[in-house]
């Protein structure tokens, strides 16, 4: 796990487990033990604050412990004993809450201060005090996550040959161009959630009564309060934040359109408004559209980035070398085990690689114990999380990545992207526990996808996973469309499912209309929609893994932003100069050091203290990011001359999928002159986390 502010929203996020249909209730007797913090007399904040990370120093492994289990051993022991777990830390937190309620008024030192505030926000699932509504929140998180975690899809539920969880469906959306394949998996999995539906609308009912209880109007307001800022200047900086990006959004969005229509027909490639229909992209969540990257290559064979062929072909040679020293029977059995072998050297060999780009730079190896303990793989034996996440276990090195790696581009980046999590972890571990976190969430979302952007095409040659590669227009706008593919089209996503969220939390979005609004602002904000009507029947946000396990998604907008000036950065430090897209500080010591010390500071100042210190500045901003996409950008307005772009949001994924041209009286607008409507915001904060996603990150696995 990565942050303590975020500690619950992790803790919650690890419980994920199979069989939530079960009664699991806890009788009068199996309460939570009260917390029992022993308040000395005429104890003084200082004093109290000290106290306050001594214990949770020492009650942070234990917790996490259970968590861990929970998610690598799912069954219905493991999901009791986080469930508990969590109930422990949520009566102690209150606890800590009350006590500190003393010291309101006094004067205490600037650390003290800082620490009483993120006590305060020290969890994103803020807990009634009454004992009965604490452990029925916690059941009901825990029976979500388990909903989630078990879901499973079957063409047949006679039959069990036909059912698929989500990693089979995912396959469909990222390997298939069969339009009825991938509308059939993309319904599928949405089906999962419908039974959510009830829970999560009384699980909003007790958060709300938590945040009340610790003064604020809402959980959303509270969630937004997590910024050294005001909730509402959050929301503002959010909106300025999209606005800056979102005329190039619009020119992917446009082109992306043009080319589903050339793959499908243009009547199957967009939908009502001229949205894009939301099977068709390639991400069960429509947030990262690298899968398309067959229907929108702009230039064939140009710059060939074959990433995944490449590693593929190295887990083949480790297969084939075990067979080959294999000199017991060939049976089935055996057969499978070499197979599992291999596909954990091979992921071993996937992480060494990663590792070896932070130890460039200066920073520690990983301990020994992350080798030891780390989930690479899928067990045969049992089920697992497979979402993507990195685990703080003790505040004191034992740090530790849960994946079941397989050998493609997404896993191989998503390592670099954990390991980031855990970097920051081991460099804020000499800070108290309450400072171990990052100056805000978005920071730890970053730290990864900062070195992600550094492994450009000339790294990825150093290595051995690309070919040569020679200079031209061509590749470079290849290089730039694959990135953009993830990076840009991930922005409007950020935005909406807070914005879904921060609606609930505050009443304004009903439980009656839950689906509407989730499928209004996606239209909003992504231009997708599904092609048939999705009512109140559904409960599609339950279909995203950060809604049922509760963690804030802002932070992963505003990773998406830092990322690109925290890169900046580090190449300025490394003496680069040159095109921003073309700048790799691997290997340099200088680049190193700076983020050794943004990391070391953890949440010990303000994020804009920190921000100043690394970039110069003290304010987020997308200036890098269209920096860095400048060429891309470009070209991209080029090929949209004379298109339609832009799409109009009024004829709704929940209520109408008729295909249609845009119109000349819509908010289409122009090519040439993309409108720049007004923003939304937010983002998962699945911190993943890093993933909290645990430090949840990437985030099924899914980067954010």
């Amino acid at each position: 796990m990565k942050l303590v502010r975020a500690l619950l929203a992790l803790s919650i996020s690890a419980a994920v487990v199979g069989l939530a249909g079960c009664d699991r209730s806890p009788s009068p007797d199996a309460q939570a033990p009260a917390a029992t913090s022993t308040v000395p007399a005429d104890e003084t904040a200082d004093q109290f604050i000290a106290r306050v990370n001594k214990e949770l120093r020492a009650m942070y492994p234990q917790m996490t412990a259970a968590q861990w289990l929970s998610s690598t051993y799912i069954n219905d022991d493991s999901q009791l004993l986080a469930a508990k777990a969590n109930e422990r830390y949520l009566a102690q937190l209150n606890d800590w809450i009350a006590q500190a309620k003393r010291f309101e008024g006094q004067e205490m030192s600037a650390d003290t201060a800082r620490s009483i505030q993120l006590l305060k926000l020290g969890t994103s699932m803020p807990a009634p005090s009454d004992p009965a509504k604490l452990a029925e929140l916690a059941r009901i998180a825990a029976d979500m996550e388990g909903m989630y975690g078990a879901g499973t899809y079957c063409t047949d539920p006679a039959d069990e040959s036909t059912c698929r969880q989500l990693g089979a469906l995912e396959d469909v959306l990222r390997n298939s161009r069969d339009y009825d394949a991938q509308l059939e998996a993309w319904r599928g999995w949405h089906t999962i959630s419908k039974p959510m539906r009830d829970d999560y609308t009384r699980f909003v009912e007790l958060v709300n009564l938590g945040a009340d209880e610790m003064g604020f109007a809402d959980a959303g307001e509270m969630w937004r309060s997590g910024y050294d800022m005001s909730p509402v200047e959050i929301a503002a900086e959010t909106d300025r934040l999209w606005s800056q990006v979102k005329p190039l959004y619009e020119q992917l969005h446009c082109y992306t359109r043009t080319r589903l229509g050339a793959e499908y027909g243009e009547d199957r490639a967009q939908v009502a408004g001229g949205m894009l229909p939301a099977h068709l992209m390639g991400n069960m969540w429509q947030q990262d559209w690298s899968n398309l990257w067959d229907v929108v290559v702009p230039y064939e064979n140009a710059g060939k980035l074959d990433i995944t062929s490449a590693l593929e072909s190295r887990y083949q040679q480790i297969h084939a070398q075990k067979l080959a020293n294999h000199t017991g029977d060939r049976s089935p059995a055996s057969l499978a085990d070499i197979e599992h072998q291999a596909q954990e050297a091979s992921a071993r060999q996937m992480t060494k690689r990663a590792e070896d780009f932070y130890t460039s730079l200066g920073l520690q190896k990983l301990p020994d114990s992350y080798w030891k303990n780390t989930q690479f793989i899928k067990p045969r034996d049992r089920d697992v999380v497979c979402h993507a996440s990195a685990w703080d276990m003790n505040m004191e090195g034992d740090v530790r990545t849960k994946m079941c790696i397989k050998p493609n581009e997404e896993d191989f980046t998503t390592i670099y992207h954990e390991l980031g999590h855990l970097y920051y972890d081991l460099a804020y571990n000499k800070q108290p526990p309450l400072f171990q976190a990052g100056a805000h969430d978005g920071f730890h979302e970053a730290i990864g996808d900062t070195i992600v952007l550094a492994m450009t095409p000339k790294y990825l040659e150093s290595i051995g996973l690309v070919d040569a590669q020679q200079q031209s227009d061509e590749a470079l706008i290849n290089a730039q469309m694959r990135m953009a593919l993830a990076k840009v089209a991930f922005l409007p996503f950020g935005l909406m499912i807070d914005r879904w969220r921060w609606g609930v939390f505050d009443g304004s979005i009903t439980p009656d209309q839950y689906n509407t609004a989730w499928w209004d602002l996606k239209a909003k904000y992504q231009g997708v929609a599904p092609v048939q009507a999705r009512g109140e029947e559904f409960f599609d946000p339950g279909a995203k893994y950060h809604v049922p396990g509760n963690t804030p998604y802002t932070r992963y907008f505003l990773a998406h932003v830092l990322q690109f000036q925290f890169y900046k950065s580090l190449c300025d430090a490394a003496g680069y100069e040159g095109p921003l897209h073309e700048c790799s500080f691997y290997g340099n010591k200088a680049a190193g050091a700076k983020l050794q010390a943004m990391l070391d500071k953890g949440a010990s100042q303000p994020w804009q203290s920190t921000l100043k210190e690394l970039t110069g500045g003290g304010k987020m901003d997308a200036g890098p990011v269209l920096e860095y996409f400048a060429p891309l950008q470009d070209w991209l307005k080029v090929q949209n001359e004379g298109q339609a772009c832009g799409w109009q949001p009024g004829a709704t994924a929940a209520s109408s999928a008729a295909p249609t041209q845009p119109a000349a009286d819509q908010t289409a607008t122009p090519a040439e002159t993309p409108a720049a409507q007004k923003p939304a915001v937010e983002k998962p904060a699945d911190k993943p986390a890093a993933d909290a996603k645990p430090d949840d990150a990437n985030p099924e696995p899914e980067q954010g």
